[in-house]
């Protein structure tokens, strides 16, 4: 793909690496990527290689590398992660549930997975794309019955 820069700094730079440093959204994450893309300057330059280094979804990391590729900048794509991308992500999910009394439905429960996890969901709902419900109820179904029985319609 053919990406198009400026040599100048963003006029909303300040905004950008606001963006660029958001935990919680993705998506914000990808739009500031794509904004820094268009201004070559060593603050774009320095946050997409933090982005690209350090972010924990694969496709900023990807984008972050296509956009310093177009600078002229010598990178290598990061080799995307397998397995689980958040530690214990099993054990932080099932002390979500622990604490409810009676039951919740499956979509209470993924509202309290974005409530009490960001950052966990977020990163999970991006690697896991559409098969996010069918990951997440596999390692529900993996809990003991007294935790997984607060779940009320997990077929």
């Amino acid at each position: 793909m053919n990406y198009t820069f400026k040599e100048a700094v963003a006029p909303n730079i300040d905004e950008l690496k606001q963006h660029a440093a958001t935990k919680t959204n993705a998506d914000i994450r990808l739009k500031a990527v794509d904004e820094l893309g268009k201004w070559k300057c060593q603050q774009s330059v320095d946050i997409l290689w933090h982005l690209m280094i350090n972010d924990l979804v694969y496709e900023v990391q990807h984008e972050a590398f296509l956009r310093l590729q177009a600078f002229g900048e010598n990178v290598r794509l990061p080799k995307k992660k397998k397995g689980n991308l958040i530690k214990q992500i099993n054990k932080k999910l099932e002390k979500i549930l622990k604490p409810i009394e009676g039951q919740i439905s499956f979509e209470q429960f993924i509202k309290l997975f974005e409530k009490q996890l960001p950052e966990a969901y977020d990163v999970c709902k991006h690697d896991k794309k559409g098969n996010f419900d069918k990951w997440l109820k596999n390692i529900i179904g993996n809990f003991s019955s007294e935790i997984k029985s607060k779940i009320s319609n997990l077929q």
